[in-house]
């Protein structure tokens, strides 16, 4: 299915994207940035779909932001100026939290907004071929809405370097300071994904959106007697659901749990 700037297959309980903009190396217009959030949206509310993929037709995965539209944004209206980066904001927050989990296949460039979006999936997996860059201080810019997400990603000390210095660094770099979990040949993309992809439907979904929503809750936070008591209900809600009698039947049977796919 194609929708404007997006290509959206559902392959099995896996749904995959491709931003479709190849000319221009998949850069941010208002028109990705919109149809972006709809699909992560739509998706994240689709209970057939397991888990999301987000990757880039052409060359790059993401060059970030359109530069003509940042031109256009910047000379309208103070008020539609903030809407416009209120979208942005929203489109990566909405990806950040997407209760399904999501998979960055970084096929090639990630630079700008392109960075955001691979910090704010919850894996990816990049191209040994790839590059990585938070490059808006050297059009006068600063990285303001992938801030949140490529800080969480790679930790302030080295977004310090890579925010100031707008500098390009290669997949084994970004694999090495925590920005992406594996780096492969470009050949061996798929099958790598295709890996991620099995053992993510091994999990069940319902544990897994609590997963996420547990380390929300608990990271940078210290180790206090709320925090462990938090963590004691939620575990103490999580075992008496359904889905954990299933699981742990399922184990004591040794039989597949029923939301794993049946081969």
């Amino acid at each position: 299915m194609t929708e404007g700037t997006l290509e959206i297959e559902q392959r099995g309980a896996v749904a995959w994207i491709w931003m479709n903009r190849p000319a221009v190396h998949n850069a941010l217009n208002e028109e990705l940035i919109q149809e972006l959030t709809a699909a992560f949206r739509a998706l994240g509310e689709t209970s057939s779909v397991r888990a999301v993929v987000l990757t880039g037709r052409g060359k790059s995965f993401s060059a970030g932001a359109d530069v003509e539209s940042m031109k256009r944004q910047g000379a309208s209206s103070p008020v539609e100026n903030l809407a416009s980066a209120r979208e942005l904001a929203e489109m990566f927050h909405g990806i950040a939290t997407c209760p399904k989990p999501t998979v960055a296949l970084v096929n090639g460039a990630a630079i700008g907004g392109g960075l955001g979006l691979v910090s704010a999936c919850d894996i990816a997996i990049a191209s040994s071929a790839a590059l990585f860059a938070a490059s808006e201080v050297r059009l006068g810019l600063i990285p303001a809405t992938i801030g949140p997400y490529v800080v969480r990603a790679i930790g302030a000390r080295w977004a310090l370097r890579l925010f100031q210095t707008g500098e390009r660094i290669t997949a084994a770099q970004a694999e090495k300071i925590g920005l992406v979990h594996e780096t492969v040949e470009p050949e061996e993309l798929n099958a790598k994904v295709d890996a991620i992809i099995a053992n993510l439907l091994a999990g069940a979904p319902g544990a897994q959106k609590a997963a996420k929503d547990l380390i929300e809750t608990v990271a940078s936070r210290p180790i206090t007697p709320d925090l462990k008591e938090e963590t004691a209900v939620t575990i103490a809600h999580i075992r008496a659901s359904e889905e954990a009698r299933e699981g742990l039947t399922a184990f004591l049977e040794k039989r597949p749990a029923a939301w794993v796919p049946q081969r």
